[in-house]
């Protein structure tokens, strides 16, 4: 078996060749999360078979999350000029889930206050959760009561919005501690507050559909709603 540095340093140096690929920052760093989730499951990120043998003890992965592993390992392989045959994996095609506007004004209700501001940012903007961690001061305009896009995620085009007077009310805080409007720190310390208040809620209501709302779950409640509203897919294209 590799040793634990050896390892380590394999996924810095897949994951800095990734970087200078031009790779997204969410691919490196769910990239890094794959690779270290076969080692948890006593993989030899250089035995294909053993990466395998992973592959099928774990039950509990989805079939999108198998998909996406063995995705992750192919290109790793590339990186290391090896190749593997990829197990089979059949990701069943499902509608999304889209919750009421009630539901999810009851979680945003529910959040602390930072968590909050960043789910009605989601839910009016159809932002992906990366975009809106990155989303600075300056991109937002008070007095013009617009909100700028210009670092968007996966090849995405621009965008630009004119808020609610809630969401701006929510967003013009006094103290600004940092230039990203929701901080410097991971966003999966927001997740994890976001999802404590989800559970609370979720008992209190007596309501177990909260439960599966997500971060990107807002982004397609408001394709949903744009498209109720106009009838038009190309709009929605547009606007996502």
């Amino acid at each position: 078996p590799q040793d634990k540095p050896d390892l380590k340093g394999d996924i810095v140096n897949f994951l800095w060749w990734m970087e200078k690929q031009g790779y997204a920052y969410q691919s490196i760093r769910g990239a890094g999360s794959a690779l270290r989730a076969l080692i948890a499951r006593g993989a030899n990120l250089g035995d294909p078979e053993t990466v395998k043998e992973a592959l099928a003890r774990e039950q509990k992965w989805s079939q999108a999350r198998r998909r996406n592993v063995i995705n992750v390992y192919t290109v790793f392989l590339k990186f290391k000029g090896l190749q593997w045959e990829k197990p089979k994996c059949n990701v069943t095609r499902k509608f999304p889930f889209i919750p009421t506007e009630q539901e999810i004004d009851a979680l945003i209700a529910a959040c602390p206050t930072t968590v909050s501001t960043f789910l009605q940012l989601l839910k009016e903007t159809a932002m992906r959760s990366g975009e809106a961690k990155r989303l600075l001061w300056t991109d937002i305009d008070f007095e013009r009561r617009t909100i700028v896009l210009n670092e968007p995620e996966k090849n995405s085009l621009p965008r630009i919005w004119n808020p609610s007077p809630k969401l701006l009310s929510m967003l013009n805080v006094p103290s600004r501690k940092s230039l990203k409007v929701f901080g410097d720190g991971p966003i999966n310390s927001m997740k994890t507050t976001f999802i404590k208040a989800r559970r609370r809620l979720a008992i209190k209501l007596q309501n177990p559909r909260l439960l599966q709302i997500h971060f990107h779950t807002l982004r397609h409640g408001k394709a949903t709603m744009e498209y109720h509203r106009t009838k038009d897919l190309l709009h929605v294209m547009a606007f996502l």
